[in-house]
């Protein structure tokens, strides 16, 4: 990267700028005003460097994204040449474009077997909300027009459109706008660290069994000619990257069965390879109707989701078609073909490099540096992975679990402070908990790099804590 670039760049003239002129999401309007922005302004492998010419290792890929890392010319030529060739063209109305039809085709055969075609939109929002409407669709279109609510899980994150913030379970999302919306429901979302001893669960299976049992309880209680689908994060991120426990999704598949409920996969996170595998659904025993991707699928180079459609939805698609009904559900950049080609650049990477292999291969040492570094702080509850996803929830009291007051702001203090030592972390909302997903090409010197810069962001805000005698 050039060494020179804090030069290049007015850094107070772009924050003072970005003041006056930026509204951001997921952000406090009042700490942007007084604290200015972060300017980032060119990246390569897993470093970024801002405005003032401050280099920092990105152990979060974004937000959970830039998979091959950064400053990858075949992605850049790709969408040069797309761009310079079609840059743009709808899907309405039947017309298609040559890099979407080789990206449904490239997709579709890397998928569960059980998938049969490909929709696309832009984000992990509108592939939520594509979702909704498919099932809506998918029940009037079979003759059960009031299977319509969506079962969703507390602190989920699916999105935060109108639909997607529905199904989000985060309170955040919900506070000030209204939602969610009269079709979403939340039942317990699985969290062994807190939530099996409060429940007597004394193991994995009589846990998986619990939560289980909580649906039956809840689509009971709806109704089952009510409930349309139960959605789910693989492995949940932004709610506090929990793993399932042990027969988790296989007791969820019985009780779904039993009440004739469709099961969406929300996989925008953990699609093309961050636990490990290609999709983490199948490694987790579900048997999704719907699977909903995004981030990874470009690795945040252009904006491109995919839903992909199953078997028995699908059948029924087409087979309502036969009345002549349109489908009447899309996006201006449904099948946009540069962001297509963006992704089918990214895919090609994935596999030449073998990448996916690659999270499988070092997510034992990537889990292992973190618990060496970060495992005996005074402050650090548990550690939680799958793949290269992370979790550290931090606590006032490890024995205790006691958390930390609201008002400490603590996952957000030591993301701040891991700033200074010149790591990228994410402190998730809601919550008390640091997120890691590092690209899959981080290396092993720069796995090292992030925990130290992590430990010694806690040990300062701990020091700051006690001094506060909030520990």
């Amino acid at each position: 990267m050039n060494e020179h670039v804090g030069q290049e760049f007015d850094n107070a003239a772009l924050v003072a700028s970005d003041r006056g002129s930026f509204f951001h999401p997921f952000t406090a309007i009042a700490d942007q005003q007084a604290n200015g922005a972060l300017v980032m302004v060119e990246a390569e492998g897993s470093r970024i460097v801002d405005a003032s010419g401050k280099e920092f290792i990105d152990g979060a890929a974004g937000l959970w994204c830039v998979n091959v890392g950064y400053g990858r010319r075949e992605i850049s030529d790709a969408i040069a040449a797309q761009s310079q060739k079609l840059p743009y063209f709808h899907s309405f109305n039947g017309i298609s474009n040559e890099p979407s039809i080789r990206l449904s085709e490239k997709l579709l055969s890397l998928a569960p077997k059980s998938m049969r075609r490909v929709f696309y939109g832009s984000s992990g929002s509108d592939a939520n909300d594509t979702a909704v409407k498919m099932l809506w669709y998918y029940n009037i279109c079979r003759g059960k027009p009031g299977k319509r609510k969506i079962i969703s899980r507390d602190y989920a994150y699916h999105g935060v459109s109108v639909a997607s913030g529905s199904l989000s379970g985060i309170p955040m999302v919900h506070q000030n706008f209204g939602l969610p919306l009269d079709f979403a429901r939340h039942v317990s979302r699985p969290d062994l660290y807190r939530d099996a001893p409060l429940r007597q669960c004394h193991t994995e299976e009589a846990y998986s069994a619990y939560l289980a049992d909580e649906l039956d309880r809840v689509i009971r209680a709806e109704g089952a000619e009510t409930v349309a689908g139960f959605v789910a994060e693989p492995v949940m991120g932004t709610g506090g990257v929990l793993p399932p426990p042990r027969g988790y999704f296989q007791e969820i598949q019985k009780v779904l069965d039993l009440h004739d409920v469709r099961l969406i996969a929300d996989e925008v996170i953990t699609g093309y390879g961050r636990t490990g595998t290609w999709f983490a659904s199948e490694a987790c025993g579900m048997k999704p109707d719907l699977i909903l991707t995004a981030k990874g699928l470009t690795s945040g180079y252009l904006p491109l989701s995919a839903v992909f459609v199953g078997d028995e939805i699908w059948s029924s698609f087409e087979e309502a078609s036969k009345d002549g009904r349109v489908f009447a559900h899309g996006f201006t950049y449904s099948g946009h073909p540069t962001c297509a080609a963006a992704a089918l650049a990214n895919l090609e990477i994935i596999e030449r490099e073998g990448l996916v292999e690659r999270v499988a291969t070092i997510a034992g040492d990537f889990r292992a540096a973190f618990d060496v570094a970060i495992g005996g702080c005074a402050i650090v509850g548990e550690i939680r992975s799958a793949g290269l996803m992370m979790g550290v929830e931090l606590v006032a009291d490890r024995d205790t679990k006691a958390r930390l007051p609201a008002t400490a702001k603590i996952a957000g203090r030591v993301a701040t402070a891991a700033r200074g030592h010149g790591v990228l972390v994410r402190g998730l909302p809601n919550s008390d908990i640091i997120a890691l997903s590092p690209p899959f090409i981080v290396t092993e010197q720069e796995v090292a790099l992030i925990a130290t810069g992590l430990r010694n962001a806690i040990e300062d805000v701990t020091q700051e804590l006690r001094s506060e005698r909030l520990i």
